[in-house]
């Protein structure tokens, strides 16, 4: 099977969740899925759930992260951008030496559009990636050329949003 490329993007809530969706959905057909998370670092519930679900569902993260990019200094973006390289890097080795047939990169977009990683980069692993590999990419802002690229293009619109009313990020429904 030739492995596709997919696109969750737009300011809506749900692209990891529709991305860890997918995973699992693949998992439970007895594929084996890799998630790397750029730039979460909090514990959540996905990331709970998913533990139970080694070694065919694996995710790989900074967990050191614990700021948002525009609360960082110039040190800890340095630092952050040498992070973000770094795992996907792995990625790319993992997904080349090892059998993974699913691959979410989760908030690649946002790498990208906060100039953490280069998206020629990017595209040149998509172009050049193994033949069966699944690759889901996220975020808000997808460049054109991951959008021109991808196979599928979902875009989640914010109609109405419970932090626009002061209501901050639940535990068990946000993280």
């Amino acid at each position: 099977m030739k492995g596709l490329i997919h696109l969750y993007t737009g300011n809506g809530k749900g692209k990891t969740t529709a991305a860890v969706g997918l995973g699992i959905r693949a998992w439970g057909s007895g594929m084996k899925v890799l998630m790397v998370q750029f730039l979460k670092g909090r514990k959540t519930g996905e990331l709970e759930a998913l533990g139970k679900l080694r070694p065919g569902f694996a995710v790989l993260r900074a967990d050191h992260i614990k700021k948002f990019t525009w609360e960082m200094d110039p040190e800890e973006l340095k630092e952050l951008k040498r992070s973000v390289n770094c795992l996907f890097d792995r990625a790319v080795k993992e997904v080349t030496e090892n059998s993974w047939d699913v691959l979410i990169l989760d908030e690649i977009t946002s790498v990208l559009n906060n100039g953490l990683m280069e998206l020629k980069d990017v595209i040149e692993f998509l172009t050049g990636k193994p033949p069966g590999l699944e690759v889901v990419l996220t975020g808000r802002n997808a460049p054109d050329g991951l959008t021109d690229l991808a196979d599928y293009v979902s875009e989640i619109k914010e109609v109405k949003h419970p932090f626009n009313k002061g209501i901050p990020a639940r535990k068990g429904i946000e993280f």
